[in-house]
């Protein structure tokens, strides 16, 4: 029996707007509205404006609730400050990937928790599955918000035409309440793209009006709206990793080359602490295959699942890869052995289809933007 896919408050303006739409976890969302390539370097030069409201916001309060998240998930969120956000993970007791997270620091006793779209439902029952014992409460507030995002360098200016937040005064991975266009809102300084940007979580109802809003006052400022198509080449270009491609149950924050995000030194256990000790010291003594970034010499465009060879052997594997705008080649993302990881290893080809095409190996990011 097929399931319709979820719809976001802006569904209808999305399609006024002429967006190809498609089922993204489990959410009809747009793909792109005209160019990819256009909304690509719209936001690299200019702005872009996101609907993300697929995203799944889960809210954990109480006295015990930092603990509690110290606990279930391998960061240290003890010392996240109020009002400030942090890159974290939740992984599974073999130390594997659930997903990638960012936690907000909302109040004293209050954060949340935001999961990628299709492991929101995972997370949640996890978050639920580890509170008992730990004075706090988590709650699902998938519907409590919708979630539009202004990302590239005329951002900022984009933003102070409608709110008299303090803007300058917002670091990255940060966030403030305030209104934006006479909506209530959490103002976030967070992204996926790269470039600066904001991230802004207002109720569903008000999903409309900001965007309007901001679509007006970005006119001057060359912002158009963006679809997923483009979100993926800005991120992979920037080196930030997609779960389900970079991040599986199958490798631990160690082998995915994100290992800073595992807080040993956080007080009590947590879930997930002997495997990554485990896996901490093996990646320490004999990675077993390392992320780099691959370059194509030719025009022919790898995609996840290929493999990556060299002497005539299969050395690894692509995780993500699409045509760079940026860069005006093909690029990718992929796990190699780590005899082949170091950048500018020679001989390394992606088979595409029988033919091993040329790749540069190098450092992640791709793309690194101007401060």
């Amino acid at each position: 029996m097929s399931t319709a896919p979820r719809l976001t408050a802006l569904d209808a303006l999305h399609r006024s707007l002429g967006a190809t739409m498609t089922d993204f976890a489990g959410w009809d969302m747009p793909l792109r509205y005209a160019s990819e390539r256009d909304e690509h370097n719209a936001v690299r030069t200019r702005a872009g404006l996101f609907d993300l409201s697929h995203m799944g916001e889960i809210t954990v309060t109480g006295p015990e609730a930092a603990a509690f998240l110290s606990y279930a998930l391998v960061g240290n969120i003890a010392t996240v400050g109020n009002g400030r956000a942090r890159y974290t993970m939740i992984v599974q007791e073999d130390g594997g990937i659930v997903d990638d997270l960012i936690v907000y620091r909302l109040g004293e006793t209050e954060y949340m928790v935001v999961a990628n779209a299709g492991n929101a439902q995972i997370v949640l029952d996890a978050l639920i599955e580890r509170v008992g014992g730990f004075d706090a409460e988590v709650r699902d507030d998938r519907d409590a918000y919708a979630l539009l995002a202004v990302q590239g360098p005329e951002s900022p200016a984009i933003m102070k035409a409608v709110t008299d937040a303090d803007l300058d005064g917002l670091k990255y991975y940060a966030g403030l309440p305030g209104t934006v266009a006479g909506v209530p809102a959490l103002i976030a300084r967070t992204g996926y793209t790269g470039e600066d940007g904001f991230e802004l979580f207002v109720a569903p109802e008000h999903a409309e009006q900001l965007w309007r809003a901001l679509t007006e006052a970005g006119a001057p400022h060359g912002l158009i709206p963006c679809g997923l198509s483009c979100r993926d080449t800005l991120r992979l270009e920037a080196g930030m990793p997609l779960y389900g491609h970079e991040l599986t149950t199958a490798l631990t924050p160690f082998d995915a080359g994100l290992g800073r995000v595992v807080k040993f030194e956080k007080e009590g256990d947590f879930v997930g602490r002997e495997a990554l000790t485990a896996a901490a010291e093996r990646a320490e003594t004999a990675p077993p295959r390392k992320l780099v970034g691959l370059i194509a010499e030719g025009r022919r465009v790898p995609r996840a699942g290929f493999p990556v060879v060299a002497d005539g052997k299969v050395i690894g594997e692509v995780t993500s890869g699409a045509p760079s705008p940026t860069l005006g080649k093909p690029i990718a993302m992929a796990y190699v052995d780590a005899a082949f990881a170091a950048p500018g290893t020679g001989g390394v080809g992606v088979d595409i289809r029988g033919t091993h095409e040329p790749y540069e190996v190098v450092a992640l990011p791709f793309y690194k933007r101007q401060k």
